[in-house]
């Protein structure tokens, strides 16, 4: 609001626009909000930003799939 205000201030011609982009914004915000709700918290790869971890998944944590060997597009090792 203060950019608006500031905005408004100076003599800027058309303030308005900067309220209804700051309106869309929140929109998104919330549908956003929903939206990651609708995650399975159990199904996940670490989220290295640590937005999307479950409770208790740090950014920093060890990823259990680490573990796991790929083997997709590597040559068979019985040729």
């Amino acid at each position: 609001m203060v950019q608006n205000h500031s905005l408004d201030a100076f003599g800027f011609e058309y303030v308005e626009y900067y309220q209804i982009v700051r309106d869309l914004i929140e929109e998104y915000r919330l549908l956003f909000i929903d939206w990651v709700a609708g995650f399975d918290k159990w199904d996940y790869i670490i989220d290295r930003w640590g937005l999307f971890n479950p409770p208790g998944v740090g950014p920093f944590d060890k990823d259990p799939d680490d573990d796991i060997p790929f083997h997709g597009f590597e040559e068979d090792p019985e040729e």
